[in-house]
């Protein structure tokens, strides 16, 4: 029996030791082992570039934070701004930086259709798995469209990973498609679309290629509004598509001799398929529905996009869309998939996006921009859920290249609550957010889209305070000459559309009439 008692101490010992043992590492373990990585949900993966980017960084530099008193020096820094067309914002510091003078000509189009119920103004919304689905667009859209009208949906793709998710659409296609994206593939067959997709009809003898689309009950977009095909350049001269309502099929040639093709399929309608038959070697690229008035929305959200693929759009195309659609504001809502990466230091993504805005800028030419911040995301600390320690290190750099770049600014991660708030969106009763403690649920994207529209709204009532409800009408030369009006009558602050009246007809400038293109 002694040696059964022996093992039996011996064993107490070793349990004891390493029980004391833990505690002690446990004071000099970090809160944090693994890095996020590891533990991210689903929904979050990275695109190509950003892993690129990151390899790039961890060569280059070390973990760093901005000293505390550097950082409270920046914030007391003082904005200014320089007037445009005699009008200019006040002062911001920079910590409270939101740069709505960067959006005055998205604003004055808004004045323009807000005065005289013609024209229409379009948005385009970037970003990543925080809108799929059409979350946070989809009420941004509905309340801009109840406010200045329009209607329909937007721009849509072929196919879409988060089809079924869409609340906003009934999206359906066949299993016969190859479709690239530029989160994945640098060098594509042919040019990616505006989305950032481009598809591909695969050769199938016995099955035909086909793609659904049916409207819901939703605000604003119970219809299809006039459907429009965007395809791309090819050689290809025997393609046709067959659209499909109810018991009518009709059959349109496509004629792919232009970089960017626009084919309206036909009126307005509640659901319809579309058959391609010998398109191969089309490029493909998304349907596009609105009523051609009002205010629209185009959601181009891709899971795990960082935002720096965008850089790679081909600036030919996209001025071709933009010469189709005309935007008048592109949106940049990035930022949960470039969290816990190893660093504190984003001055190589805010340099990125600093290429990104630029090359936007010229893709499309006077377009404004607006940066969305990263939300809040919690992260487990010891025992706690915390806000993870390299969300406010990366808002400063997203509001920093937004002022470099004189793009606009909504710091969502304070305007959600700050410190915390993410717990809190995600433990409240009902939720307003996932218990990845990353996502918003469609609850909680409606309160974001809110957030977003009171932003704008704020901006859009303090620029017509500072005199933009005085619509300033850019006319042609020769449109002055024939009527026989003063040179600067147009270009002086304060001349209106019932001044102009008196002389010539107001008609805004209109974009390039999708509706009106048959092909």
């Amino acid at each position: 029996m002694k040696p059964t008692k022996n093992y039996f101490f011996q064993s107490f010992a070793i349990v004891v030791i390493s029980i004391a043992a833990l505690i002690g590492f446990k004071q000099v373990l970090p809160s944090k082992i693994f890095t996020e990585t590891a533990t991210a949900t689903k929904n979050v993966v990275v695109d190509s570039l950003m892993l690129e980017a990151v390899q790039e960084e961890a060569v280059k530099q070390k973990d760093s934070v901005a000293p505390e008193e550097k950082i409270v020096k920046e914030d007391k820094q003082k904005v200014f701004f320089q007037p445009e067309e005699g009008i200019a914002f006040p002062p911001e510091t920079y910590s409270n930086y939101k740069g709505f003078q960067y959006l005055m000509p998205f604003y004055q189009k808004l004045v323009q259709l807000e005065k005289s119920g013609e024209g229409n103004v379009r948005i385009a919304y970037f970003g990543d798995s925080m809108t799929d689905g059409d979350l946070i667009v989809k009420d941004l859209r509905a309340a801009l469209q109840a406010r200045f009208g329009g209607q329909g949906v937007g721009f849509v793709n072929i196919t879409s990973e988060s089809a079924a998710s869409r609340s906003t659409l009934t999206h359906q296609f066949s299993n016969n498609w190859k479709t690239q994206s530029y989160l994945n593939v640098k060098h594509p067959e042919k040019p990616f679309g505006v989305s950032g997709y481009v598809f591909f009809t695969k050769h199938d003898t016995l099955n035909p290629v086909w793609v659904k689309y049916k409207s819901v009950k939703f605000n604003n977009i119970s219809q299809l509004n006039d459907p429009v095909l965007f395809y791309g350049h090819s050689e290809n001269t025997t393609a046709s598509v067959h659209y499909i309502t109810g018991n009518d099929t009709v059959i349109k040639k496509l004629n792919p001799v232009n970089r960017l093709n626009t084919l309206r399929l036909g009126n307005s309608a509640t659901s319809f398929r579309a058959e391609f038959f010998a398109a191969d070697s089309i490029p493909l690229y998304g349907f596009n529905f609105d009523d051609g008035r009002g205010v629209h929305v185009d959601n181009f959200s891709n899971r795990g996009n960082s935002g720096l693929p965008i850089s790679i759009l081909n600036k030919p195309l996209m001025k071709a869309f933009n010469e189709k659609l005309g935007y008048d504001l592109i949106i940049l809502h990035y930022g949960t998939n470039v969290l816990n990466y190893g660093t504190y230091d984003y001055y190589w993504y805010e340099k990125k996006m600093g290429v990104v805005v630029n090359h936007l800028k010229e893709c499309f030419p006077g377009v404004s921009i607006l940066i969305i911040s990263t939300a809040d995301k919690s992260t487990k600390y010891g025992t706690e859920m915390q806000t993870d320690s390299a969300v406010v290190p990366l808002t400063r750099a997203q509001k920093r290249y937004a002022l470099n770049n004189k793009a606009g600014y909504i710091n969502l991660y304070m305007l959600m609550g700050g410190n915390g708030s993410m717990v809190k969106w995600a433990d409240t009763i009902p939720a307003l957010a996932n218990k990845d403690y990353t996502h918003f649920n469609y609850r909680g994207a409606k309160k974001v889209a809110g957030i977003i529209y009171n932003e704008l709204n704020k901006g859009y009532e303090d620029y017509k305070k500072l005199g933009g409800d005085k619509v300033v009408v850019k006319l042609p030369k020769d449109t002055i000459r024939k009527n026989g009006l003063p040179k600067d009558t147009v270009r002086k602050k304060g001349v209106n559309k019932d001044t102009l009246h008196k002389n010539i007809p107001y008609n805004p400038p209109k974009k390039d009439s999708l509706h009106a293109n048959t092909n």
